[in-house]
């Protein structure tokens, strides 16, 4: 709705192409590093808390360098789910559980001999059956040095690994993080600079706007930005010199 109304070129408060937050930034280049070093990265938040923010910009990083196979379908068995970065691979996917680890292992030294770097993604991690995440991370072991298994998940993951009969995977992560909610400062910080990348000027919506977004956002960046989304901008009424707006949704 936004696009339409003010005739711009790409869509407003997308996932792809953020400019990330300072804080984000932060997490961002220290995944970079232990990508280098070989880890097991935990991106840990509650919903709305800019974990698929932090997903795309892995994902969209040196692609001619970094090779980052997402697994979504965490709800399947470890049979399903050794077979998703197979097919992101192309690579047979025939067999026991067995031989798609054998090639994936095989896939994964081509990848470093040709070098480039492996990142593998497992999103929704929380919902993964703990053994199947077990076995994943023991399938890890086998890969080059300079790859980096990043878990996104909600915080009960943190609680399942706490727990003594899981200190085996807990042992084996080297950077884990808890991503918060935004100040209010951050959040406005994070609006503005998405009318920026869509050449908006920051007057575009009266100061109340911004206020009203940044106040029913609660700090979530997925609130902000889906309010964004359904918002009628007409109603703001922008005139020369701005005035205050009627804040009515769709």
């Amino acid at each position: 709705m936004i696009r339409s109304y003010f005739g711009l070129d790409q869509n407003p408060f997308s996932n792809t192409n953020v400019e990330l937050l300072p804080s984000q930034q932060e997490v961002f280049d220290t995944i970079k590093v232990h990508s280098q070093q070989g880890g097991l990265c935990l991106i840990v938040g509650e919903p709305g808390t800019g974990k698929t923010i932090l997903k795309e910009a892995v994902c969209n990083q040196d692609k001619k360098r970094v090779i980052t196979p997402v697994v979504n379908r965490t709800l399947h068995t470890y049979f399903s789910i050794v077979r998703i970065p197979c097919e992101a691979f192309q690579i047979d996917t025939d067999g026991k559980n067995h031989s798609c680890e054998k090639r994936l292992i095989q896939e994964a030294h081509r990848i470093n001999n040709s070098g480039k770097m492996l990142v593998p993604i497992i999103d929704d991690a929380h919902l993964m059956d703990i053994e199947s995440l077990r076995r994943l991370r023991l399938l890890c072991e086998d890969f080059p040095k300079n790859h980096n298994l990043i878990l996104i998940a909600q915080p009960e993951l943190l609680t399942r690994l706490s727990l003594t009969p899981n200190e085996d995977i807990k042992s084996r992560v080297t950077y884990s993080v808890l991503l918060r909610k935004l100040a209010p400062d951050d959040l406005e910080k994070f609006v503005l600079k998405q009318l920026e990348k869509v050449g908006l000027p920051h007057n575009s919506f009266t100061e109340n706007a911004l206020a009203l977004i940044v106040r029913s956002s609660d700090g979530v960046l997925r609130r902000a930005m889906s309010l964004f989304r359904i918002m009628d901008p007409g109603v703001f009424r922008i005139m020369d010199p701005p005035v205050e707006a009627r804040f009515l949704f769709s």
